[in-house]
């Protein structure tokens, strides 16, 4: 796997490579350096070769691409000299970007299957992240290099309908997409694990997001909303706890600082992965904010699945696969970018007991019918049937070691 991430912080690669790998099949991923990891390691079973690039988020478009540049280079020339020693029977690429993809070339012109795993739509987050330097030129040029990554590809994966309906009126042949949801895995959040706590326990409303603190997750709007339900219901005490890395995009302190509210907004920073259930645990209702635009229409956040199995409300905003994926009495949406609406959707669930368990049961009916468990063998059988060497050693349900299959 090539994927310009840092490994232990992106969940649908862990989850693809530790499933590979619990089926039978050795992965080696391919991934950014964070300063003072050592170059290789191994993770639950995968094998993660670090290539000594970093993540620059937040920056401009010229250190993009120059981190893009940087890690294509490194990634296609490893896996290539790996290869003769590896014997790789399949490479997955994630993007962004897409054109990493041709990264593997050297692989595919020996016959080595590559499936390209399209996380978003690169057109689309260009012209949201990059609002000055889009045109109808660059969108061109962006539209072009997904089309040629899509066509060097054996296969195409791709995490939700909205996104598979794009690339199919794009050109893409239908059976050449497949969706596999990025859904999270029940053993890791499993309420049961974790210390139990009943709607405000301790008197207080206790709000959660766990997820990156960029621009896209409009949590200004879920700042001004906190400050909103403070001067409403100034009895419920109202906190929220942030998880997630901060770049600096936006100075989320000074805008609760603006609200008076900074001593009711906790800024924890990244947490691993594996803490990410505790943290959902110990709080009453999940926000999933996301400001509405091009690129979020086609977004579904993993974040309401984690909230789901966790047993938590969820308000998030009304985007167009949030309504598609969940009804209408599951999770409680709010106008994106309406602060008052999303306030209102929280009291809501406050004060109406039966109708905010109601929703909790069948959100988290949905989310077992549409979990990693699930998600997760029909990607092992997916793999197997384009890897080049033809085994299906790795089956759902084997342990590590079992039987060994050439790597993917």
């Amino acid at each position: 796997m090539l994927a310009h991430s840092y490994y232990e912080e992106d969940p649908r690669v862990r989850r693809e490579a530790e499933t590979l790998v619990a089926a039978g099949r050795p992965v080696d991923v391919y991934a950014l350096r964070r300063p003072g990891d050592p170059p290789a390691a191994e993770l639950d079973g995968v094998r993660i070769l670090r290539l000594d690039v970093q993540r620059h988020q937040g920056a401009g478009l010229p250190r993009y691409l120059a981190e893009y540049g940087a890690f294509f280079a490194r990634a296609g020339w490893a896996v290539s000299r790996a290869h003769p020693r590896r014997r790789y029977a399949l490479v997955e690429v994630h993007s962004l970007p897409d054109y990493l993809a041709f990264a593997s070339l050297p692989l595919r012109l020996v016959g080595v299957p590559l499936v390209l795993d399209l996380h978003e739509a690169m057109p689309e987050f260009f012209r949201v992240r990059f609002p000055r330097a889009s045109s109808p030129v660059a969108h061109a040029l962006l539209r072009a290099q997904e089309r040629a990554s899509i066509a060097i590809a054996s296969a195409v994966l791709t995490v939700n309908d909205a996104l598979a309906d794009r690339l199919v009126d794009l050109g893409t042949p239908r059976h050449k997409v497949t969706v596999l949801r990025n859904t999270p895995s029940l053993a890791r959040f499993d309420p049961q694990a974790q210390p139990a706590r009943a709607f405000m326990a301790d008197g207080r409303l206790r709000l959660v997001y766990a997820g990156a603190l960029s621009p896209i997750y409009e949590l200004d709007i879920a700042l001004e909303a906190l400050a909103a339900i403070l001067r409403q219901r100034p009895e419920l005490d109202p906190s929220l706890a942030l998880y997630g890395r901060d770049f600096g995009e936006v100075d989320l302190p000074a805008v609760a600082r603006s609200f008076d509210i900074a001593d009711r907004v906790t800024f924890h920073g990244r947490v691993p992965i594996e803490a990410v259930p505790a943290a959902i645990a110990a709080a009453d209702i999940g926000l999933a904010p996301t400001r509405r635009s091009a690129f979020t229409d086609f977004s579904l956040s993993t974040k309401l699945f984690e909230y789901g199995a966790m047993g938590k409300p969820i308000v998030a905003s009304a985007l167009p696969m949030v309504e598609r994926t969940f009804a209408p009495d599951t999770v409680r949406a709010y106008r994106p970018g309406d602060a008052a609406d999303l306030a209102a959707a929280v009291l809501a669930l406050v004060d109406d007991p039966a109708d905010r368990d109601g929703r909790v049961r069948r959100t988290a009916e949905l989310v077992r019918a549409l979990a990693w468990e699930h998600e997760g063998e029909r990607y092992v059988r997916y793999i197997e049937g384009l890897a080049a060497d033809g085994l299906s050693s790795a089956r759902p349900g084997a342990l590590p070691g079992d039987q060994k299959g050439t790597q993917a």
